[in-house]
């Protein structure tokens, strides 16, 4: 069995009802933590969840299946992964403060003959946004 069939078997045997326990647990101890005024224990607790390899996989999860735009392409021209290349990800991202170019579009107003411009991000950095999201 190929190294690929592995990862991408991995993906399909994901528990998706345990990762988001796991994901919304820690997310209750930074709520509580942050309504307790225990700023240090917060940074630790979403220091943790950045690093969880639950809120990882959700986020990976969340932009390439259950976003409306996870078939739009960035500047990088992907714009679907399979279950490999998603195992794969998730084990990449990290929050480096490092964001590829986006890709502009520019969107006719309603109405009027200006337009409006719209970036779209590559798909790592929707997944970095989705997991900073996570922790907040």
């Amino acid at each position: 069995m190929t190294e690929s069939i592995k990862t991408s078997d991995a993906w399909e045997t994901i528990h998706w009802a345990q990762v988001q326990r796991n994901v919304y647990r820690l997310q209750q101890r930074i709520y509580r933590a942050s309504q307790q005024g225990e700023t240090g224990k917060v940074q630790l607790l979403q220091r943790l969840l950045l690093r969880s390899w639950s809120a990882r996989v959700l986020a990976v999860r969340r932009v390439t299946q259950e976003n409306e735009g996870k078939k739009t392409a960035g500047i990088d021209g992907i714009h679907s992964l399979k279950p490999a290349e998603r195992i794969q990800l998730a084990k990449e991202i990290t929050l480096d403060r490092k964001a590829a170019p986006v890709r502009r579009v520019l969107i006719p107003k309603p109405g009027k003959s200006e337009y409006r411009k719209l970036g779209i991000p590559t798909m790592r950095d929707r997944a970095k946004q989705a997991l900073a999201k996570l922790a907040l």
